[in-house]
């Protein structure tokens, strides 16, 4: 008798516990409609996704979430796909190779935007808009003094010393398509060992440093002047254009087609400089960059 008792009420409070459960679930407001902006690992991105979302919430008040330093190109994509991002601001040159394993040839920045807009939309319903102004393809970065006292202007100009040298990379150049592989055999280096590889946020400290004599950086990156280093010349045109775009998922543009328009208002309103100098604020200065991109927009009447 005592042990029917026990059950009865031991399944008592189990029904009642299920239904305190439910109940607060019923009265939990379901979380508003957002949108969620990633970055990749290093500044530029996250200076990026922080300029889209503070436009976008001014423009349409559409809550934005950050998801930002999530890693390389791929990760940042495969999330992308899975829903768990919007939208990102990619490099044309890196969707075609990394992304979409395709030769980028002698093409320029038109020809390679269309093609990556085209297949973006064909293969993953993903939409392209339009670039934000500036390009940021790899920077070959050396040390001022080694540039003057060796002569160093061109990447052509590495072939006689770079058997003495070591370079830097980092973890994505390495393994890319258009990276270290293909760099070195066009320009015919062969270097004094397998590059270091590392966190691109260490590259510039290891080249200062000398445990390494050239670095694979990147052209906008803001400590290159201020730590007096010297990019050399693409001069066989190694590389293609790495042009600025937000990729797009296309649900959220037809959730949200405000969304649309919002982006437009970015469209050539950064230049190259303009990036090195909001990156140079962050790395160099040590500065917010919430912060810094409200002052940019305000100086750009965003």
């Amino acid at each position: 008798m005592r042990q029917n008792l026990f059950r009865t009420l031991y399944l008592l409070y189990f029904l009642c516990l299920l239904n305190l459960l439910y109940l607060s679930a019923a009265c939990r407001k379901p979380a508003p409609p957002h949108l969620t902006i990633g970055s990749k690992f290093f500044t530029e991105q996250v200076i990026l996704a922080e300029l889209l979302a503070q436009h976008i919430e001014s423009r349409t008040h559409i809550p934005v979430e950050r998801k930002t330093n999530l890693g390389g190109t791929l990760l940042v994509h495969k999330a992308l796909l899975a829903g768990d991002l919007d939208l990102y601001v990619e490099y044309t040159g890196t969707a075609l190779t990394a992304v979409l394993n395709e030769s980028p040839g002698t093409d320029g920045s038109p020809t390679i935007y269309n093609r990556v807009k085209q297949q973006y939309s064909q293969r993953f319903q993903l939409d392209v808009t339009e670039p934000l102004g500036f390009e940021n393809t790899f920077a070959m970065v050396i040390r001022g003094d080694d540039a003057r006292t060796l002569h160093l202007r061109t990447m052509s100009d590495l072939s006689p010393i770079a058997p003495k040298w070591h370079a830097g990379v980092g973890y994505e150049f390495l393994e890319r398509p258009d990276g270290f592989p293909g760099w070195s055999a066009r320009y015919n280096l062969h270097f004094a060992a397998a590059p270091n590889v590392m966190d691109l946020g260490l590259l510039y400290r290891a080249l200062v440093d000398h445990q390494v004599d050239i670095a694979a950086g990147n052209s906008t990156d803001g400590l290159i002047d201020s730590l007096h280093l010297v990019v050399l010349e693409d001069d066989l045109r190694y590389f293609p254009p790495y042009d600025a775009v937000p990729i797009v998922r296309r649900s959220a543009l037809e959730k949200f087609p405000q969304l649309r328009a919002a982006l437009a208002d970015l469209h050539n309103k950064l230049t190259a400089d303009d990036m090195r100098h909001l990156n140079a604020q962050v790395d160099a200065d040590l500065r917010d960059v919430a912060a810094v991109v409200r002052a940019f927009r305000a100086a750009k009447n965003l």
